[in-house]
């Protein structure tokens, strides 16, 4: 008898927290590199090659809860303006409304999209800053990175520790909002090809896998400048405004600065997509009972 759970909040909660568990933890090595590669103290002075698995801690703990957030408000804001789609192509079809245009699904995407990583960044954030923190090699652990942080409440006070803790909110969004409307609408996309093609209605994890791959590394490629301000901004110990690390970075390397780390970034998150949207599609199918 197969498992499955009906509430379709629940299986995007618990497929949610299965692919970022997943996806996290396979590909930490890569992501640690990543930002050594972009630290201002540069690659060897950031750690090198050595003690890949630092920070883990952090991604372990911000993993599930991260992604299962994502994907419920991902998932609930598709389908509220789905039904909003299909009610309006209801009402086009008696003459009281218009016919919504063939880019109303794509959009809906990038919306749901963009709400769901809003919501996710309310865990992503901290646990970015302790655990980049922990890959440069600024302490010798994610607690150790944690506990520095929070020290900090004795001289800059609560609110200075939240907007520590939550240092890069603003740049994050700004990389992740961009990234998720790039890659979901594609992913999505793919997926409506394949089964359109097979006159089916589901899709298996591997094909989900394979398409998240490939949406993965063109949302990341596209990105890159982004994610490099990002990793800078965390990195710093001061406060930085996003304008003067753009002119920083400029100064140091030109246009080139804003693609560091370029290719295990792409690397990493097209292995990334297909593990985490191949891992999400086959915990979803389980939890839905599709073999």
């Amino acid at each position: 008898m197969a498992f499955k759970v009906k509430s379709p909040y629940t299986q995007a909660l618990l497929a949610g927290a299965v692919a970022g568990t997943t996806v996290d933890l396979s590909l930490y090595p890569i992501d640690t590199l990543k930002t050594r590669l972009q630290s201002s103290a540069g690659f060897y002075g950031s750690g090198g090659f050595r003690g890949v698995y630092a920070g883990v801690g952090s991604a372990l703990v911000g993993s599930a809860p991260g992604a299962a957030l994502f994907f419920v408000s991902y998932e609930s804001i598709k389908s509220i303006l789905k039904r909003k789609r299909e009610s309006d192509a209801q009402l086009a079809a008696v003459g009281t409304s218009q016919l919504p245009g063939d880019w109303a699904e794509p959009v809906e995407h990038m919306i749901a999209a963009s709400v769901g990583e809003v919501a996710a960044c309310a865990v992503r954030v901290p646990t970015e800053v302790v655990k980049q923190r922990a890959q440069a090699v600024q302490a010798p652990s994610s607690l150790a990175a944690l506990r520095s942080i929070l020290d900090l409440r004795r001289s800059i006070g609560f609110g200075g520790l939240w907007r520590e803790i939550y240092r890069g909110w603003n740049i994050t969004l700004m990389r992740e909002v961009p990234f998720t409307m790039i890659q979901f609408p594609l992913w999505e996309g793919m997926k409506e090809w394949r089964k359109s093609a097979r006159h089916e209605q589901g899709i298996s994890a591997v094909e989900s896998a394979f398409f998240g791959s490939v949406a993965g590394a063109v949302a990341a490629g596209v990105t890159t400048p982004l994610d490099v301000l990002k990793t800078r901004m965390m990195l710093e110990r001061g406060r930085q405004t996003s304008a003067l690390l753009v002119r920083q970075l400029w100064a140091e390397a030109g246009p080139r600065a804003f693609f560091a780390g370029i290719v295990p970034r792409v690397t990493w998150i097209s292995a990334g997509g297909a593990i985490f949207l191949g891992s999400y599609q086959w915990a979803y199918n389980t939890l839905q009972g599709i073999s």
